[in-house]
């Protein structure tokens, strides 16, 4: 039996349409990247890397590349997927709300870490590892309850149309 994050709060997996399991299917990849930049930024964190300077180097560009994935997936979320929702629950309070918001934290942390380090400061090494590392809580976090909340709802709300349209305009976003 594979795991599901919604098995932690008692939701039963519901079966995806396609555009919704795809838009699912993506956070797999995501998951394993962020994963990856969350422990070379706490090695830097925690002092493990002998060179500091080297190292956020390193991250930086394994940031801009997760960045290159994350982006087209955050665009059908947030050019699709969250307009049909609107329509149906709103966008003032409840899940768009906070999947916008959770969307616009983890971009401003990622965003502020890579402007911080266009030049890189040893001393400040913890507070700019600490972008990435608060980046993959939010993402992580963001991700579950798309996967045990907003998805599931939209396969409940969006018509059969609307699951078409939903196909043809996320498959229109490359990347």
């Amino acid at each position: 039996m594979d795991f599901s994050p919604c098995s932690l709060i008692g939701h039963e997996p519901v079966s995806l349409c396609p555009p919704l399991q795809r838009l699912k299917d993506e956070h797999g990849p995501l998951n394993e990247e962020k994963y990856a930049l969350f422990v070379a930024a706490k090695g830097i964190y925690d002092g493990k890397e002998e060179d500091v300077v080297q190292a956020l180097i390193r991250l930086r560009e394994k940031v801009q590349q997760f960045l290159q994935e994350l982006d087209p997936h955050s665009r059908r979320e947030e050019d699709v997927l969250f307009p049909m929702m609107v329509r149906y629950i709103g966008r003032e309070s409840g899940p768009i709300a906070v999947m916008e918001y959770e969307h616009h934290e983890a971009k401003e942390n990622i965003s502020t870490f890579l402007k911080k380090t266009e030049t890189i400061d040893i001393h400040e090494a913890r507070e700019l590892a600490s972008y990435v590392m608060n980046a993959y809580m939010i993402l992580t976090d963001h991700f579950t309850k798309e996967e045990c909340v907003l998805f599931p709802m939209a396969e409940k709300l969006l018509s059969s149309e609307e699951k078409e349209e939903l196909a043809k305009k996320i498959n229109e976003i490359e990347g």
